[in-house]
C-alpha cells in the first residue's frame, strides 16, 4: 500500500488500494473520502489518520474518563492546565533527562505540555501557547483511544496517568 515507503499514503496510493483490496468505493469517491481521512490537510494519511477515521473518536465512557482527568488537573478551574497545574501532578525530577543533566525539569515539563498541544496545532495552524485546554487533552486522547481495544486497559491507564480513582501506586 504505501509503494513509495514514505510511511504515509498519497491520494494516488490510497486510490490504488481502494482498487486492489476491492472495497467498493467509486473512483470518484475516493479523493472525497482520501480529504475526509486526511484530517491535517497535508496531502498524506499517515497512520493516526486513517486508524482515527475507520475507528473514529472515543465513545461517551472514554471521554468522561478523560475529562475526569482533565478536571482534576485543573486546579483553578479556569478550563486549561499551565505549568502550575501539571507540575504537582508530574514529577519531572525522576526523568531520565533530567537525571543526566540533558535537561532541567522546566524544559521536561515543557515537552510534556507539548506533547498534549502539538497534534492540534498541527490540525488547526494554532500556535503553541504552553496551555492545555479541554480540547486538546480530548483530542490527544482520541489518538490514544485508537489504539486501545478495550474500555478496561482505557480506565487502567487513564488511571494510572492521573490517578481519577484515587488508588493508582505512585512513586
Amino acid at each position: 500500500m504505501d509503494d513509495d515507503g514514505s510511511k504515509n499514503i498519497s491520494l494516488y496510493e490510497f486510490s490504488k488500494a481502494c482498487k486492489d483490496f476491492k472495497v467498493g468505493i467509486n473512483e470518484e469517491n475516493v479523493p472525497l473520502i482520501f480529504d475526509l481521512f486526511d484530517t491535517n490537510h497535508d496531502g498524506t494519511l499517515n497512520i493516526d489518520e486513517f486508524i482515527m477515521a475507520i475507528r473514529g473518536q472515543m465513545n461517551d465512557y472514554r471521554r468522561s474518563l478523560v475529562e475526569q482527568a482533565f478536571n482534576k488537573l485543573d486546579i483553578n478551574g479556569n478550563g486549561t492546565l499551565e505549568l502550575d497545574d501539571i507540575k504537582d501532578k508530574y514529577n519531572a525530577r525522576k526523568h531520565p533527562d533530567v537525571i543526566q543533566g540533558k535537561k532541567t525539569e522546566q524544559q521536561i515539563l515543557n515537552d510534556f505540555i507539548e506533547t498534549f498541544e502539538i497534534h492540534h496545532a498541527i490540525r488547526t495552524g494554532n500556535a503553541r501557547d504552553n496551555r492545555i485546554t479541554l480540547e486538546e487533552f480530548l483530542e490527544y486522547y482520541d489518538n490514544v483511544s485508537v489504539s486501545i481495544d478495550t474500555d478496561d486497559y482505557f480506565t487502567l491507564i487513564i488511571n494510572n496517568s492521573w490517578n481519577i480513582k484515587g488508588d493508582a501506586y505512585t512513586y
